[in-house]
């Protein structure tokens, strides 16, 4: 059976500095592709890269540093084969809702061969974002699994680093959290 709510968990220290620690992510990964997008496309396109970096970096964030690691892998190989594919689909074709509908299709099939099934979802999300926002400016198209792709990698390196340098900081400081405890192992 579903449970929604579960009712109210103390929160510990180390609780705090995983917010913290991942609210400074965030932030960097932000700031870092804005600025770096800033010098090459419009207002928009760099605020669209900011945030698809953040997104990123909330992906990858996770409970311990062995687990945002894995999850950086599996988010780099996920964006990387949506990258080919739309970058494949959009140097020749303009965006269509039946082109992505296929893309997508295509992605999920070279995920199964991969053995990468449970990366389908975000092959899948990663297509859908460059495709509609490649409809949204249909001029010089081809540039958006590009820009995604640097806006990936910066919000993957941003959330991976801050989650080693945080945790790391915080045990010297604390010891381990439990849960890092039995990860470790």
């Amino acid at each position: 059976m579903w449970q929604i709510w579960k009712g109210p968990e103390k929160l510990s220290s180390w609780d705090f500095a995983y917010a913290l620690d991942m609210a400074v992510a965030c932030l960097i990964s932000y700031r870092v592709s804005t600025f770096a997008l800033s010098w090459t496309v419009d207002g928009p396109s760099d605020l669209l890269g900011g945030m698809w970096a953040v997104v990123a970096t909330v992906f990858v964030f996770r409970d311990t540093r062995v687990h945002s690691l894995s999850a950086g892998v599996a988010r780099l190989s996920a964006t990387l084969v949506s990258f080919a594919l739309c970058f494949a689909y959009l140097s020749i074709f303009p965006f269509t809702s039946l082109g992505m509908a296929a893309v997508i299709g295509i992605g999920t099939l070279v995920m199964m061969l991969l053995g990468r099934r449970d990366d389908i979802i975000t092959t899948g999300i990663t297509t859908a974002v460059i495709m509609v926002v490649a409809g949204m400016s249909p001029l010089d198209s081809w540039h958006q699994p590009l820009l995604r792709l640097i806006d990936t990698v910066i919000g993957i390196g941003a959330g991976v680093a801050c989650k080693w340098i945080g945790s790391s900081v915080f045990f010297k400081l604390n010891g381990p959290p439990r849960t890092e405890q039995t990860h470790q192992g």
